[in-house]
């Protein structure tokens, strides 16, 4: 996620990285990072709690503080080094256990890095937990054939992702572009749902 741009309602927490550049009255630069209480030490400034503070409120934040102790400067301050922050795959995964990840990665995000569901595991149905409770459900189906990232979301630390075994199959064989076995819906799938994952007929297949 190092090529990732934070978002503007981006939080800040313990662990983020602040590059900060003052020119003026008063010239320095400094790289500051969120302590375990969430603030920093800015020389001759003092503690400044930045834990809660979103990025576009960052700039202000640190002039005001520095105003208290400088006239007349300029400040830049951008994120530098993203948190990170721990997660947990279980379930069906094909490499479960803890990982470290970046504060903005999402759901999608951890499933690629462990490498997502074994060959037992649901394609359909996976749950992300937060604090016992299911946050989510997500079917990768409709996000590697269709690009829906809907039931996407960002990760906090703790985190569990579920990959239950998976549900019933079937395999599409024939004139089709993408012939394969595919994982049908707990709800139900029709057969156009099933040929629609399948690439749909080739125009050798016939539709009777």
């Amino acid at each position: 996620d190092a090529g990732l741009a934070a978002p503007a309602n981006y939080i800040l927490g313990p662990g983020d990285e602040i590059r900060m550049q003052v020119w003026g009255a008063v010239d320095f630069n400094a790289t500051l990072v969120l302590d375990r209480n969430g603030q920093v030490l800015i020389p001759k400034a003092g503690v400044v709690p930045l834990a809660g503070v979103k990025l576009v409120d960052l700039e202000p934040v640190l002039k005001g503080q520095l105003a208290k102790v400088y006239t007349n400067f300029s400040l830049n301050a951008s994120l530098g080094k993203l948190r990170s922050i721990q997660v947990y795959v279980v379930g069906q995964a094909r490499q479960p256990g803890t990982y470290a990840v970046s504060s903005l990665s999402t759901l999608v995000n951890a499933l690629f890095v462990s490498g997502g569901p074994s060959s037992n595991g649901s394609m359909r149905n996976i749950e992300l937990q937060r604090g016992g409770k299911a946050v989510t459900k997500l079917d990768l189906y409709d996000f590697i054939a269709k690009g829906d990232k809907s039931h996407d979301v960002t990760l906090l630390p703790g985190d569990v992702i579920f990959i239950p075994p998976a549900g019933q199959r079937v395999a599409i064989t024939g004139a089709y572009d993408q012939s394969a076995i595919y994982e049908l819906k707990a709800s139900g799938s029709t057969v156009a749902d099933v040929l629609g994952l399948a690439g749909g007929a080739s125009p050798m297949a016939s539709a009777r």
